[in-house]
Formats: C-alpha cells, structure tokens, sequence
C-alpha cells in the first residue's frame, strides 16, 4: 500500500497546517491560525478531487483524512475560540477558566461528528449534520472580520455570543438532519437550481462583504438544508 501518494501528501498538509495553526493561536496570532485554516480547506477539497482523478483512493486516505480533520476542523477552531474567551475573562479562579474550557467542546463534537461519518454508509454522497470544515471555516473568517471590522469587536469576542455557537454548532454537527450535497452528478439546471442559486448567492455576498459573508453564507446552507432536505444514499 502506497503512503507517500499525491492525496495524501495534500492530507498531510492539511495536517500540518493545522499543527502550526494551533501554535500560532497559542502564540496569539489568530489572523495566521485562521488563515491557516482556510488554506487547510483548500488542500481537504482537492485531496479527494486528486484522489479520485488519478484513482488513488484507499482505505488509509479515509483514516488520514479524519486524522487532519480532526486536528485542523476540530482542535484548531477550539484554540481559536478558546483564545478570545479568555480575552473575556479577566478572571484567574476556576469558575472563570471553566468558561473558557467550553471552547474544547467545538474539538470533541468534532471527534464524534468524523468518527460518526467514517461509518455512516447513509453519507456516501451527502452528509448527516454539518460538516467540521464548515465550523471551522466560519471561526476562521472571525480574526479576518475583527481586522475589517473593529467596531465588530463587541459582538464576537463576546461570551455569550462565543458559548452560544459552541453549544449551537456542537450540536449541529451530530444532528440527524441530512444537508444539501455539492456532488454534481450531472451539471443540469433543473436537477442542480437549488445549488447553483447558493452558489452564485454566495459569490455575490463573498464580493460584498468578503471574510463577513462566510458565516452568512454557511448560516444560509444549514437553513436551506433544513427546508428542501436531500434524502441520503441508503436513508
């Protein structure tokens, strides 16, 4: 079995992107760690696009990839999260670093949500729950707001506004509600309306609001996978 494949070389970078993330959010600069994250993003898109073009998939490029997930979707958003929580906290008792440990549940519904997909035949072609990227990429976009938008400081390093997706994303993540797939089968419009409106919907609001659109446009994802639901393979 070959290891050193050009997929998982991607992987592996996803990987590593997410080890250096967690140290640059330990060093505080969270600008880096997001960006870190989405770069994470683009290599976690195109491993599994180079590995089914050059048919290279295998068993042990499904483990890695939950592996780096685990570490760049999953440990990573919680340092990020963790970080501005105790810019929160001016407090050194227990009670006040506990606040901040809530951050960590962001990693362990991660932990359950990719250990959930790796043996849910249901999500062959679509997926149960949000996917870790997903949360992931919207922590990212926040260090990116904060620098655009300072006067959005009160709004996002807030521990109520903090807690409160903690807990909504967690459990979104392992929500039994399948979401709309982005795995065209065919490039019609008919069969495909629904994503090419989100898709252009979120480009326009990409060139708009550029790093503020990522939370929209993922909030707007769930939502339209809440109203028009696909039925999973073997559902």
């Amino acid at each position: 079995m070959r290891l050193f494949t050009i997929p998982n070389l991607m992987t592996c970078g996803n990987l590593l992107c997410g080890c250096l993330g967690i140290v640059f959010s330990f060093r505080g600069d969270l600008l880096l760690a997001g960006a870190l994250i989405f770069l994470a993003a683009v290599l976690d898109f195109f491993d599994g696009f180079a590995a089914r073009l050059l048919n290279q998939s295998s068993p042990i490029g499904k483990e890695l990839d939950s592996l780096a997930d685990m570490v760049t979707f999953g440990v990573l958003p919680s340092m990020i999260v963790f970080q501005y929580l105790e810019r929160t906290n001016d407090s050194i008792e227990i009670e006040g670093m506990l606040v901040s440990f809530v951050a960590f549940l962001l990693a362990v519904f991660s932990a359950l949500r990719l250990a959930k997909f790796n043996i849910d035949t249901r999500q062959a072609d679509s997926f149960i729950g949000v996917p870790t990227p997903a949360n992931a990429i919207v922590v990212a976009s926040l260090p990116f707001i904060l620098r655009m938008y300072p006067e959005s400081q009160s709004i996002i390093v807030n521990p109520t506004v903090l807690i409160g997706y903690t807990l909504v994303m967690s459990f979104l993540m392992i929500m039994e509600v399948p979401l709309l797939a982005f795995k065209f089968k065919s490039f019609g419009w008919k069969e495909n309306q629904l994503k090419y409106i989100f898709l252009g919907v979120s480009v326009v609001l990409l060139i708009l609001l550029k790093f503020a659109a990522v939370p929209l446009i993922v909030g707007i994802y769930i939502l339209l996978s809440f109203i028009a639901p696909k039925s999973p393979k073997g559902a």
